[in-house]
């Protein structure tokens, strides 16, 4: 299968309200642009440097999403340009990128990372954490940082009733938070194994990688 025939047929069965970003991470840029000559204009990335370095070479007209854990020391090298941060998972990280956003005239949109795994590997925080980032003097000064909903990576198993439990808490969570915050409008949940079930529970912006590039290799 093409990646264009994979983008496709993943595009076909989507509700309209749902955005797809497809997951380039190790991916190289032909392959990339094969999606993007198929109409993808999101991409995500886990590590800052190559999205960094892709961006450099691929059309502007791309949005950016920074999917994986961010370390501070980073944020400057994605400010310029990065549209969407799924992995907030600090007040400090917000300061941060509030900071880096700044220099660059910028209001940058993120999505508070909620653990719902019950894997030790997965970071993101508790739902009272993120109550309390939202109700912090810190945010409310940030005014370069855009909070417009949640991610969340369910854990890596083949029982789906975990994975269900685990989408259905984040959406309880993002309903809860988005009463007092009607900006919300993003819950991102679902990758290429678990993404119809995402959707099901509410899910809105689904991150699939080997569904459209293919297995992944780490090597």
């Amino acid at each position: 299968m093409s990646i264009k025939k994979n983008l496709q047929s993943i595009n076909s069965t989507l509700p309209q309200d749902v955005t797809l970003v497809a997951v380039s991470k190790t991916k190289p840029v032909s392959k990339l642009m094969q999606a993007y000559d198929a109409g993808q204009r999101i991409f995500g990335e886990n590590k800052i440097q190559e999205m960094v370095e892709k961006h450099d070479v691929m059309p502007n007209d791309i949005k950016w999403h920074m999917i994986g854990h961010v370390q501070r020391n980073k944020v400057k090298y994605m400010a310029p340009f990065v549209s969407m941060i799924h992995a907030l998972d600090s007040i400090r990280l917000m300061e941060e990128i509030n900071k880096q956003a700044m220099k660059h005239n910028r209001v940058i949109d993120c999505l508070l990372q909620i653990k719902i795994a019950n894997e030790d590997s997965k970071f993101g925080m508790s739902k009272n954490d993120a109550q309390s980032l939202l109700n912090s003097k810190s945010y409310a000064e940030s005014t370069n940082v855009n909070i417009v909903g949640l991610m969340g990576m369910a854990t890596f198993t083949d029982n789906k009733d975990q994975i269900k439990s685990e989408f259905d808490y984040l959406k309880s969570c993002y309903d809860e938070l988005k009463s007092t915050n009607p900006i919300f409008n993003t819950l991102s949940m679902g990758m290429s194994g678990d993404y119809n079930l995402a959707i099901d529970c509410g899910s809105n912006m689904i991150r699939v990688g080997s569904s459209i590039f293919g297995s992944r290799n780490y090597n």
